[in-house]
């Protein structure tokens, strides 16, 4: 049975991270991704990759409009395994914390709270303020919340930015069992006297 992730991108900075966690998700044939990216996003797009906007619909399986607040996500009872804000600004996380469904972004994000699914919220920005951290706090403490900052990561040995977004995307989706193929998994720090090899 296919699974539905909604996918919801705003106007925070990080673009290329919501294109990279579509195409992973285009690889797992279990999982349909729902594609609601805001004004903002759309304008952020433009400032920070090559890619048109019917490029990165094509990425996804569905596309919906963040006005659209009669479309399924907006129900409890339309089925998904979950929900991704990628990237998520602060305000966007403000709206989620304080119940305020202005759009289909927050109604669906508010909805998978109130369903107890899954919800990863790639938080973007930097440095955080106390009211952005008290924010992210509240909500970290709701069942099936994840704030998952996309922070770099080196112990992959990545040769270049594309493969640090590839497995920032991979962390991103994770949560929802989706193993991206080319994921580098930590598996222990050896040194000469931990290790014995022949």
């Amino acid at each position: 049975m296919e699974k539905n992730i909604i996918v919801a991108a705003t106007g925070a900075s990080g673009l290329p991270l919501l294109v990279q966690c579509l195409k992973i998700i285009k690889e797992n044939d279990d999982f349909k991704s729902y594609l609601i990216m805001s004004d903002s996003a759309k304008l952020t797009l433009k400032q920070e990759t090559n890619y048109s906007l019917e490029d990165v619909y094509s990425y996804a399986d569905f596309v919906l409009d963040q006005n659209d607040i009669g479309a399924g996500p907006a129900s409890g009872s339309f089925k998904t395994h979950g929900m991704l804000i990628v990237p998520c600004s602060m305000k966007t996380i403000a709206g989620i914390n304080s119940g305020y469904g202005e759009n289909l972004i927050l109604r669906a994000a508010d909805v998978t709270i109130k369903e107890q699914r899954t919800l990863v919220i790639a938080a973007r920005e930097t440095p955080l303020s106390p009211i952005h951290l008290r924010n992210m706090y509240e909500l970290s403490q709701m069942q099936g919340v994840r704030i998952i900052p996309p922070m770099m990561t080196f112990y992959n040995l990545p040769k270049d930015i594309d493969e640090m977004m590839y497995h920032i995307g991979a962390k991103l989706l994770e949560p929802f069992g989706i193993e991206a193929k080319e994921y580098r998994r930590w598996t222990g720090l050896y040194t000469k006297k931990s290790c014995h090899f022949q």
